[in-house]
């Protein structure tokens, strides 16, 4: 029994055609996968569904009603809750004032029962298995969590129908495992959810059907059963994935970074020596100490013990001022929260981390950034219209690609990347793989903190595994399979850096 079917959904923004003639239709009780690359189609289809926008043409039925003038309110009356990637939660709330937001309990006084609202999310959270706080601020959440409460949030709802939009980016393995068996629950009693991830294995892993968009398009639509992750893959993008091409071996230079025996919250006795134009990937269990230990290297973190030598030079650490004037730049996780400036332009955000170190120069000369933008632009495909848009106006593997050109724009020689390609569809990763590899060919450095293995089989000389905060060992290219990084990740071999 279907319970969302739209037909001949067309949308269009400033006489352009995002989404033209698009059929998509859900079963009661199943895991729908909507997949296609950013800019496919997939957040405006979805949007229309949850009374975001507005469309030209076509019908939309849920539950067995068609649904006219939707508005967000309508949508979620009729019981679609839209789980966005951006979370919308209110971090100076507690936990149980953003469950219940519009949902008040009163007394019969007419105030805030807040003991009942908070008895209320202990229970909604104990038969979900979410280990929160209900008093805690969500402003004190690691992002895992606040991704849980979103999800807890659209159940309490009573939703029908739930839209997942990459739900899983912030969580580790036992959180997807738990968020996975939940859904699994759900659809026992009858839930429907539409999943949308760039994680094919995800995919593979949750989903019954799939439908592919691409370029506004409907592509196709099946069984998950009866198609394959490079049939998918081929699908989205419109040409054959052929990634054994992005590595390429290359002479490497001197020691360029050096860690030794570096210690700080979250991770110990770190040593390792880092040619120029190497290409190194970190990985480990979620916690294991990487992205501390990054952090730790470009200035951000207090280095507890231990030395940092950059180009031979020993750094003093804790200022990320003193690491950017040694040609050291971060990509960090979690772009919307620590790299994106959302009131900034485009062109804003290619620049800050360029202005902050020639401050002494205050002049900014427009027409040379300008110049240096366009540049930027065409070396990392960045697709963008006007410099002086939102970076808001950009899909997630384009405001990516921004923050790229904002390190690439200071000279560095030095690149710590956390988990770069997070959010990101399968062609832009492509690119940002691509580009990697350029930089390194080019004489730069970079360590990239990623949990996806074939990520750094695709573009890494070495492979250094963590586990609690120590280097636990470092695999050779040849050496790089997810059986044997996971045996170390997880304790089961110890090799002799552990």
């Amino acid at each position: 029994m279907e319970i969302l079917k739209m037909t001949g959904i067309t949308k269009s923004f400033s006489g352009v055609t995002v989404i033209r003639d698009i059929d998509f239709s859900v079963e009661k009780g199943e895991v729908h996968a909507l997949l296609g690359e950013n800019g496919a189609g997939k957040s405006t289809l979805m949007n229309i569904l949850a009374g975001v926008h507005d469309y030209d043409s076509g019908t939309i039925v849920f539950n067995g009603e068609e649904m006219k003038d939707i508005t967000v309110k309508r949508s979620e009356s009729a019981g679609i809750a839209f789980v966005h990637q951006e979370l919308n939660l209110f971090n100076d709330l507690k936990v149980f004032e953003n469950i219940f937001l519009e949902k008040e309990i009163l007394t019969r006084l007419g105030t805030l029962n807040k003991k009942e609202m908070i008895r209320k999310t202990y229970e909604l959270f104990d038969s979900l298995g979410v280990d929160i706080d209900p008093e805690e601020m969500v402003s004190e959440l690691e992002t895992s969590k606040k991704q849980l409460l979103e999800i807890a949030k659209a159940i309490f709802a009573n939703a029908e129908l739930f839209i997942l939009d990459e739900p899983t980016t912030s969580l580790n393995n036992n959180e997807i495992d738990h968020l996975f068996a939940l859904i699994s629950r759900l659809k026992a009693q009858g839930k429907s959810f539409i999943f949308i991830s760039h994680k094919l294995n995800e995919i593979f892993t949750i989903a019954d059907t799939y439908t592919i968009l691409r370029n506004g398009s409907f592509i196709k639509a099946g069984s998950i059963a009866d198609t394959t992750p490079e049939e998918v893959a081929q699908l989205m993008v419109g040409s054959s994935m052929a990634d054994s091409a992005i590595y390429h071996e290359r002479a490497l230079g001197d020691v360029i970074l050096s860690l030794d025996k570096l210690c700080g919250e979250g991770f110990e006795d770190v040593s390792l020596d880092v040619r120029r134009g190497e290409v190194i990937g970190l990985t480990g269990l979620k916690g294991a100490g990487v992205t501390e230990m990054m952090q730790a290297v470009f200035g951000a973190r207090h280095i507890t013990d231990g030395k940092l030598y950059i180009n031979g030079k020993e750094m003093a650490g804790d200022r990320i001022s003193s690491a950017m004037k040694n040609g050291v730049a971060m990509v960090a996780a979690n772009r919307k929260e620590n790299s994106v400036i959302h009131d900034f332009t485009i062109l804003e955000n290619v620049f800050v981390s360029e202005h902050t170190l020639s401050k002494k120069h205050p002049i900014i000369n427009r027409k040379k950034e300008l110049e240096n933008y366009y540049e930027m632009k065409d070396l990392l495909n960045i697709k963008a219209n006007d410099p002086e848009d939102s970076i808001l106006s950009l899909s997630g593997g384009n405001q990516q690609k921004v923050i790229l050109a904002r390190w690439l724009s200071t000279g560095a020689d030095i690149f710590l990347m956390d988990n770069p390609t997070q959010g990101i569809d399968i062609g832009a990763k492509a690119e940002i793989y691509k580009l990697i590899m350029e930089m390194a060919k080019a004489g730069k450095t970079v360590l990239v903190n990623t949990l996806e293995i074939p990520e750094i089989q695709k573009i890494a000389d070495r492979c250094v595994v963590f586990f609690h905060g120590h280097i636990q060992k470092i695999l050779m290219r040849e050496e790089i399979t997810e059986e044997e990084v996971m045996l170390y990740a997880t304790n089961v071999k110890q090799g002799p850096e552990g």
